[in-house]
């Protein structure tokens, strides 16, 4: 019996989706995700903390193409998958692991309204 191995999460492309392909030509698809966090600390006088933490997510075949041709760095997404944990071998011989997650499902968040503006032909207003 699988155990649950489930994650939703928000946030905004830190950077350029990278495209790449396995060796038998399987698209794979990189994205890394900021997601912020605030909060109040009780300790430091309801002092209000941020804090972001950067999620690598990969996605695959027809998915990852898609991501690669319709996001770009600032656009927010919401991502359905699972976790996967990696582990290697650096060059020193030292244990090395990472978590990421594997995309299922992507879901492109609307643009912000300064950029779906900026697009619109010249001569054109944006409906408010």
């Amino acid at each position: 019996m699988n155990n649950l191995n489930s994650v939703l999460i928000e946030g905004n492309l830190a950077r350029e989706p990278e495209l790449r392909y396995t060796p038998q030509g399987t698209p794979t698809c990189t994205l890394v995700l900021a997601s912020n966090r605030a909060y109040r600390d009780p300790e430091r006088q309801g002092e209000r903390i941020e804090e972001v933490s950067f999620i690598e997510t990969t996605t695959w075949g027809k998915l990852a193409t898609v991501c690669h041709e319709h996001l770009h760095k600032g656009r927010g997404i919401r991502v359905v998958g699972r976790l996967k944990q990696e582990r290697w071998e650096d060059s020193h011989g030292n244990a090395r692991a990472k978590v990421l997650v594997i995309a299922e499902q992507v879901e492109f968040q609307p643009r912000r309204q300064e950029s779906a503006r900026q697009e619109e032909p010249a001569g054109t207003t944006a409906a408010r």
